[in-house]
């Protein structure tokens, strides 16, 4: 059947279950794993990616089993080595609608560093909703030419790793926690261990740090607050054709749908409860976590916590901002490898550092 045929076909059954009441089918659909819709379901990309075709078979796909219910996890290892890393970025309109790419290179096979035998540590990189992998490899090139073994992981319902439903955090933590133990038992654990993610990863990541201790160090790029507003900014930013009062009665049924409450499934929660250091990173365009949001995360974090805020961008294009983030990211990682993990141990004069 064409594309088209199946989104008529789809569309139909959403103005059916519309008229029938649809907050459990809508519930359901924000838990069914992101890797299970079909592709062209997927909004248009704001943001291009440029890789070659055969660049990730240079880091050999690994598997865990973990959680329960049970998921089998694919990681990449990306060890420390002088990779040559450099990104260029385009931009342009189509039409009204601005558009990003931008252009990594690294060399490969890349010659070995100072910190290739020995790396700083390890970073546990977390990617965005319904993204996978693929999306933190510039990140993990970039950490690990500065000496951090890097892991890429798929979160379950996610690229190539298995499970049937996401837990918006809930579960996620203990799957990234077994992944620690495998990793430890196979002699592939440097310590202090940080966690940097983007968006729903962000999010997972201070989530995960207030329950494992250890996870020393945290960057949370564009972290979510409360999911609600999160999800409903999406509807408005990408899928407006969809009935807000569907996601809304969606969201209503979520919490019983995972077994929990509203409050719990918010970063806000597990913040206040247990208040944790990291380095929150925002764009002053960014229509789906905004600054006042990330903002109000960092305000209930630990003491020595900071923000920045980078300008003249948004939500997709925050992570790549390399220009303005990659130095305050390695400065934030190293102070805490030498300090055994305690990155900035008093909160500054001035909370949040803007990036022009």
């Amino acid at each position: 059947m064409k594309k088209r045929s199946w989104f008529l076909l789809f569309l139909a059954v959403l103005l059916f279950l519309g008229t029938m009441g649809c907050g459990s089918f809508m519930a359901h659909r924000m838990v069914q794993a992101p890797n299970t819709y079909p592709t062209w379901f997927a909004p248009e990309a704001p943001v291009l990616l440029d890789f070659h075709p055969n660049f990730m078979t240079n880091f050999p796909r690994q598997y865990v089993t973990v959680g329960s219910p049970p998921a089998k996890l694919c990681y990449r290892l990306i060890e420390p080595a002088d990779y040559r890393f450099t990104v260029a970025t385009t931009n342009w309109m189509e039409g009204a609608s601005p558009r990003t790419e931008f252009d990594f290179r690294a060399d490969m096979p890349a010659p070995t560093n100072a910190w290739t035998a020995h790396p700083r540590g390890t970073v546990v990189l977390l990617h965005g909703y319904a993204l996978a992998q693929f999306s933190m490899m510039p990140w993990a090139l970039q950490l690990a030419q500065d000496g951090w073994r890097c892991v890429l992981v798929d979160l379950r319902g996610h690229g190539r790793s298995s499970g049937k439903k996401i837990y918006y955090g809930l579960e996620e933590v203990h799957d990234l926690s077994q992944l620690l133990d495998h990793l430890g038992q196979s002699g592939q654990l440097s310590k202090p261990v940080a966690a940097v993610g983007e968006s729903y990863g962000a999010a997972l990541a201070l989530r995960w740090k207030t329950v494992e201790p250890r996870v020393h160090l945290v960057v949370a790029i564009a972290p979510y607050g409360c999911l609600s507003n999160s999800v409903l900014n999406l509807q408005s930013e990408y899928a407006d054709w969809v009935p807000q009062s569907w996601i809304r009665a969606g969201l209503r049924h979520l919490p019983a749908v995972l077994n929990t409450t509203a409050n719990e499934l918010d970063t806000t929660t597990p913040l206040s409860r247990y208040p944790v250091k990291a380095l929150f990173i925002t764009a002053d365009g960014d229509t789906i976590a905004p600054t006042n949001e990330v903002a109000g995360l960092e305000a209930l974090a630990a003491p020595g916590s900071q923000l920045i805020i980078v300008h003249d961008s948004t939500h997709e294009t925050l992570t790549y901002h390399f220009d303005d983030l990659a130095k305050p990211v390695l400065q934030w990682l190293k102070a805490g490898d030498e300090s055994g993990g305690s990155a900035l141990n008093s909160r500054p004069a001035e909370a949040a550092t803007r990036v022009q």
